[in-house]
């Protein structure tokens, strides 16, 4: 099977990239979203150059959908590095209620000092950033409790920076989802189409749901198995496109003549892995990592 060499970097990306370092001086602290089925190929490797000259809190966002142990690692494998990070799902408001005291706590020492000078009502002013689709605006919706950000469920909607008040004691400054110009590794292309990172419309959708299945099948195959009544046993040693294939004849998608429908039978193992309806599934592990 054909690799796809994925290089996405449209105009607004290199604006937001100017954005971010002409703002950074306005925030106390940077909000990073990751997405927690994939924390090291959504972790734009630009951000932290960009961010440099301030503190930190890792946010695993879409929580509810990944593998809770998984999750568990990965903040156990942040904090031997000396990072702050939490967990949350920016759509069920799993772990929302944490941020603001994570937030404190790393700005405990500033926040001091600002009492001292008669600001302790002084505001937090943090900045989020992350890759397209991972959750911002719907996060800055949850922390506000109004519709201050449009949210959709494609990448590259928030086009431009904005300031918005929460109830919480946080000032946020929301910017637009960054991408990188090009991955070197190949899999971490593919991590962020899986989860739409990456518009789907820039990429052949029956080559990337092939290489899915089988990632599913080496990562999850018992619940890959289960959702599509497949047996495991049988599945050795198949190619990306016979898994597809597979799923495509188990599920009765035929088009006339009898031939498969792996284009529908694609767009289904696509939706189906991003909402969860095949398990909680994390492509990452920290062991993993380089």
């Amino acid at each position: 099977m054909p690799s796809q060499n994925i290089q996405w970097f449209p105009g607004h990306m290199a604006k937001t990239r100017r954005l971010i370092s002409e703002s950074i001086k306005l925030v106390d602290i940077v909000l990073e979203l990751l997405d927690a089925r994939i924390p090291q190929s959504s972790k734009n490797p630009e951000i932290a150059a960009l961010t440099a000259n301030r503190p930190t809190l890792t946010i695993l966002n879409k929580c509810s959908v990944a593998d809770t142990n998984v999750t568990e690692q990965w903040i156990a494998a942040y904090k031997n590095e000396g990072r702050h990070a939490i967990a949350v799902d920016c759509i069920t408001g799993e772990g929302l209620k944490g941020i603001a005291p994570a937030c404190r706590e790393i700005l405990s020492e500033k926040l001091d000092k600002f009492a001292e000078r008669g600001m302790s009502g002084r505001k937090i002013r943090a900045m989020i950033v992350g890759i397209p689709n991972v959750g911002k605006s719907s996060l800055v919706n949850k922390l506000s409790g109004a519709k201050k950000a449009k949210v959709e469920d494609r990448p590259g909607v928030t086009m431009s920076k904005q300031w918005v008040t929460t109830n919480i004691g946080i000032e946020l400054l929301d910017m637009p989802g960054i991408l990188w110009p090009k991955f070197e590794d190949e899999t971490t292309g593919e991590n962020l189409a899986f989860t739409g990172a990456i518009k789907d419309a820039v990429l052949d959708t029956e080559t990337l749901a092939a290489k899915l299945c089988d990632r599913l099948y080496r990562t999850a195959p018992d619940k890959f198995c289960t959702r599509y009544k497949l047996e495991e046993e049988k599945l050795a040693g198949m190619k990306p496109y016979e898994l597809l294939n597979t799923v495509a004849r188990k599920r009765g998608f035929l088009i006339s003549g009898g031939e498969l429908d792996t284009e529908r039978a694609a767009g289904i193992v696509l939706d189906e892995f991003r909402s969860a309806k095949i398990g909680n599934i994390s492509l990452e592990i920290p062991t993993e990592r380089e």
